[in-house]
């Protein structure tokens, strides 16, 4: 894809969510003061609402992706709550997560299990904190997975799964594993002539906490990522990718502290659009599904609507469907960022609206449903989101459902993991935004620029 230069000035936006007027405030007009404990709290509720996302999306992955035959009827807001479909994968069963379309949550005592849209993150961030570091290499990359990553050609605790022992890994993360274990180095491991799925969605799962790194710094959020993301993606889907971690970046400034979450987050995402060249298929599914949305149409004629536009129509450059790929393609990037979208919008900030609608709007499910619930989680806390459940949640985290070599036989729980994001982000106030971290009064203070200047490279 051609990418032209170009500057993008990017707003900064507010950190929303409760406390957040009391416990972050703007110093000056370029100094900020964010306390550290309201963010810990708010990194339990980006992991809890990531799991509770992630798990209730998987109920319906890859259930519906349109074409002919049961899989193209796709599923309306009068499916929640009634008995799931089968995948593509599993013709005639259900989802043995739960047989019903209904919201996953884990009491305290049960313990959520990882998955490919929280596995990647939780070890980025854990190599990270045990190496006293502030951002990857592709060579700390390609370490991190060859050692917690188990190699599809040896037996593994979790059986085989069409000929090969299962690693949950898939497509464009699937590849570039091989690639790390022939010794190849990130990013060489997503490129196109090495590997064939570099358009696929994978680096959307596996990037967003990078923008949770850089408090109220899109421009440094996207350093961070940077070889993360292009360890599976180039182009369009490592556009995809970049435009969730600015969003992530931006909900963690206190510059306007009084915007409703619909609000705040349609802000978030015009900035983040700004990314996005105007040549882009990225960008021209953002103004289609806005411009559904503002017209006032149901979620489900918008997502028709994407789905005719982009999978049969191949507007805007996408073309996914005349290469006759497994499933039309229903793992690119392209397909599943329009998707995400739709829930994006129509869920308007409400956090069980957003899930829902992601779980039902088709395609891989799991992946907006874990990355819109992890963000809102983010804004509002753990607190405020256990409240609008009515109950206590779990906290425990088993990393070893799909990862393997971490410490206490791969049981953690959600203040553990919000510890050791406080304590990554300390370093990067000090050495990468040139602030201080407070003990006593438990806060960061850092300056940042009334707007980021982003220069657009080619690729």
């Amino acid at each position: 894809m051609r990418r032209l230069f170009s500057w993008i000035c990017l707003p900064l936006l507010p950190l929303i969510g409760a406390g957040a007027a009391l416990s972050d405030t703007l110093k000056s007009s370029h100094t900020i003061i964010i306390d550290r404990a309201v963010y810990a709290d708010r990194m339990e509720g980006f992991w809890l609402g990531a799991s509770i996302g992630n798990w209730t999306g998987r109920i319906t992955e890859m259930d519906k992706i349109g074409g002919t035959g049961i899989h193209g009827i796709f599923y309306t807001r009068d499916d929640w709550g009634t008995y799931d479909l089968p995948s593509i994968w599993d013709e005639g069963k259900q989802s043995n997560i739960s047989p019903v379309i209904d919201f996953v949550l884990l009491e305290p005592g049960e313990v959520w299990g990882s998955d490919d849209d929280t596995d990647i993150e939780y070890m980025y961030q854990e190599y990270l904190f045990q190496n006293d570091l502030t951002i990857l290499s592709g060579e700390d990359v390609r370490q991190a997975w060859i050692t917690h990553i188990y190699d599809e050609k040896y037996p593994t605790p979790y059986g085989k799964e069409d000929g090969v022992f299962e690693n949950y890994l898939w497509v464009s993360n699937q590849r570039a594993h091989e690639l790390m274990l022939e010794g190849v180095i990130p990013p060489k491991t997503s490129q196109p002539d090495l590997n064939p799925h570099w358009e696929m969605i994978d680096a959307q799962l596996t990037t967003e906490i990078f923008g949770l790194f850089a408090p109220a710094n899109p421009l440094l959020a996207l350093d961070l990522a940077k070889m993360p993301i292009q360890t599976t993606a180039r182009g369009e889907a490592a556009l995809a990718a970049e435009f969730y971690v600015v969003m992530h970046a931006q909900a963690s400034s206190p510059f306007i502290k009084k915007m409703k979450n619909k609000d705040a987050l349609f802000s978030m995402a015009d900035k983040a659009r700004s990314i996005l060249p105007e040549d882009s298929y990225t960008a021209g599914m953002f103004d289609f599904v806005k411009a559904d949305y503002d017209r006032g149409i149901k979620w489900e004629e918008a997502r028709d609507r994407l789905y005719e536009r982009y999978q049969i129509q191949q507007a805007d450059g996408y073309d996914m469907t005349s290469r006759n790929l497994y499933c039309n393609g229903c793992f690119a990037a392209g397909i599943n960022f329009g998707a995400s979208l739709i829930s994006l919008f129509y869920g308007e900030g409400d956090f069980k609206r957003t899930v829902k609608i992601g779980t039902l709007a088709g395609w891989d499910t799991d992946n907006p449903t874990a990355t819109w619930a992890g963000l809102i989680g983010f804004m509002l806390g753990k607190e405020e989101l256990e409240k609008i459940f009515g109950r206590t949640l779990s906290s425990e985290y088993h990393i070893h459902r799909t990862r393997k070599g971490f410490n206490n036989n791969g049981f953690d729980n959600f203040p553990a993991m919000a510890s050791k994001s406080i304590s990554i982000i300390d370093k990067i106030v000090e050495k990468r935004l040139n602030g201080s971290v407070d003990l006593n009064q438990n806060t960061w203070t850092f300056e940042v620029p009334e707007q980021f200047k982003i220069v657009r490279k080619k690729d």
